[in-house]
């Protein structure tokens, strides 16, 4: 992780509560932010992308390892 991400971890927590805190954190950023999100919920690989298509964010990556979804997602 860079030094220059936003880590919120919503491991354990089921949908829509993995969104809702990227949306939180993405909320209180200033634009140009990075935001990586992880996630165990399998329905984060749905939820996620639709919520930053919806609010203009971009997802830079999107990857899994181990169980854990990892997004990072840029505020624009």
């Amino acid at each position: 992780m860079a030094s220059d991400e936003i880590l919120v971890d919503a491991r354990g927590h089921r949908c829509p509560v993995p969104t809702l805190r990227l949306r939180r954190a993405l909320e209180t950023a200033p634009a140009g932010t990075k935001v990586r999100l992880l996630a165990d919920d399998p329905l984060a690989r749905i939820d996620v992308p639709h919520f930053a298509a919806q609010i203009g964010a971009q997802v830079l990556e999107q990857a899994e390892l181990q169980g854990t979804l990892s997004f990072l997602v840029a505020k624009t």
